[in-house]
């Protein structure tokens, strides 16, 4: 049993919370995937029309996963629940500014030290993006730095929000069209970030903001917000063995059109 009064149990416990955290990105994703199947068809016709081989081997794996996670919740201390925060229309629009201005802020601070995308990035990515966009976005690796959270979470928390996005653990942030790694650029990470950089670009920074804000006061969770779950969903889609070629700006404009991001 581990003890933090060990130094090496304490590496130990930082890589072992740091293999948590990429095994819960992993599931988020499937998560978000499993999400837009809930959507979109009804589990009728996805037990008589889906292919049962994948719906075994998926059945077998969420059982697995609720049962590791089970054993380890049973005993996990419990804490008592919190009330569900309830916004007002003016302290939406209070955080509609301050995430903007948030957005803009690390664009500015950023932008100086990013780089363009080189040309292997650009050969991976341009099936799915826009070489206008490929030219146009800049990226840089924070090695470990971490991005800082922002200022206004503080007030968030004291109003009840606990699930905020945790930027300093993301492995990218995309602050408009500056592409910011905590640590180095992954393919994944790559794909996702411009997801982001795509939906800003269709949406404006302020229609973007409004739909974000607004979704997650109603979830009151980050991976369930369409705009964060279309890119989880994306990036999945993109990261099948047999990826199919498809393109992302078509996707964010046929999910704007059909008011898919409305929360």
């Amino acid at each position: 049993m581990y003890s933090y009064e060990s130094p090496e149990d304490c590496l130990a416990i930082v890589q072992m919370n740091s293999e948590l955290h990429r095994a819960q990105l992993e599931m988020l994703s499937a998560h978000c995937a499993t999400h837009q199947l809930r959507l979109r068809y009804s589990a009728d016709d996805l037990a008589r029309f889906g292919r049962h081989d994948v719906l075994r081997k998926s059945a077998e794996a969420a059982s697995a996963l609720h049962d590791f996670y089970s054993a380890i919740e049973k005993n996990i201390s419990p804490t008592a629940p919190n009330p569900e925060p309830q916004l007002t229309s003016v302290q939406i629009a209070h955080a509609i500014q301050y995430v903007s201005s948030y957005l803009r802020e690390q664009r500015e601070h950023y932008f100086a030290a990013a780089l363009p995308l080189n040309n292997q990035h650009k050969a991976r990515m341009w099936p799915y993006f826009s070489a206008t966009l490929l030219e146009q976005v800049r990226f840089l690796e924070l090695h470990g730095q971490r991005v800082s959270p922002p200022s206004f979470y503080a007030e968030a928390r004291a109003l009840g929000f606990e699930s905020l996005p945790e930027v300093t653990h993301m492995n990218s942030l995309t602050f408009l069209d500056v592409l910011v790694f905590n640590d180095t650029l992954k393919e994944r990470s790559l794909f996702h970030a411009l997801v982001h950089a795509v939906q800003f670009q269709v949406l404006g920074v302020e229609r973007y903001t409004e739909l974000f804000v607004q979704s997650f006061a109603k979830t009151k969770a980050h991976f369930t917000v369409p705009l964060e779950a279309h890119a989880f969903s994306l990036e999945s889609k993109y990261m099948r063995p047999s990826a199919e070629r498809f393109s992302v700006e078509d996707h964010v404009l046929l999910w704007v059109n059909e008011g898919r991001y409305q929360p």
